[in-house]
């Protein structure tokens, strides 16, 4: 029988029932990465949400936890609370707007490391696949050729081993879950991926290995051209 981990998954549909989630947040101090008067960029851990949640017990955030170190700190985007790396912060709400721009014009450069499940044939390409959200199965999303928006991830291979291939993704559009749904959906999902990948990827990592590895952006006092990275541990 053919090793399953030298294969993609395909025609993978997630399973009716989601899988139990316990909002358990790191007890680890502020991992900084830069700070000045204007910004503060931030190393996020894995299991900590990047802002407050809607029930009372997810109160504990990144952003909580920076706002009581830096006063006025507020968070630019977000990384899901499984995805670990590089966030952020603008130290006003006048200076978040002006970051902010960046983003909608999508002039911020993010890079995201991943392990996926199999050993991909092709070293690098591009996935041009529309979501949305799945109304049915929230927070789940879902591919949608009729009603979804338009969503667009580069990839590129930086190593294979047996069973596993790690990826740099390169989103161009910013959908929610897009890059954990864009590998699900080429067959290569994320190991330890709770909402999407089937047991057998799920049960591979410890953890949703995917990271957000680079960060570069336009200083919004100064004009600089700001560039910072972050090793994953699952390298």
């Amino acid at each position: 029988m053919p090793d399953p981990w030298n294969n993609p998954i395909d025609d993978y549909v997630p399973p009716e029932n989601q899988r139990p989630f316990t909002y358990n947040p790191p007890d680890v101090p502020l991992d900084i990465v830069y700070q000045d008067d204007a910004i503060l960029v931030l190393n996020k851990p894995y299991g900590l949400l990047s802002v407050q949640g809607k029930p009372l017990h997810h109160k504990d955030c990144l952003e909580f936890r920076a706002k009581d170190a830096f006063p006025g700190a507020t968070a630019v985007h977000r990384l899901d609370h499984s995805t670990s790396g590089l966030i952020l912060f603008a130290r006003s709400e006048a200076l978040k707007s002006l970051i902010s721009r960046q983003f909608q014009e999508r002039t911020v450069k993010k890079v995201y490391t991943a392990r996926v499940w199999g050993r991909m044939a092709e070293d690098e390409g591009l996935i041009d696949i529309p979501l949305r959200k799945n109304w049915e199965d929230s927070p789940r999303q879902m591919v949608c050729h009729e009603r979804g928006k338009r969503a667009v991830t580069r990839w590129k291979v930086l190593s294979r081993d047996d069973g596993s291939t790690l990826l740099a993704l390169y989103p161009e559009t910013g959908r929610t879950h897009q890059l954990r749904l864009h590998t699900l959906h080429i067959g290569h999902p994320i190991l330890g991926d709770e909402l999407y990948a089937p047991d057998p990827a799920y049960e591979a990592a410890p953890r949703l290995l995917l990271h957000a590895s680079e960060l570069a952006f336009e200083h919004p006092v100064s004009g600089e051209t700001m560039s910072f990275s972050s090793t994953p541990e699952f390298v």
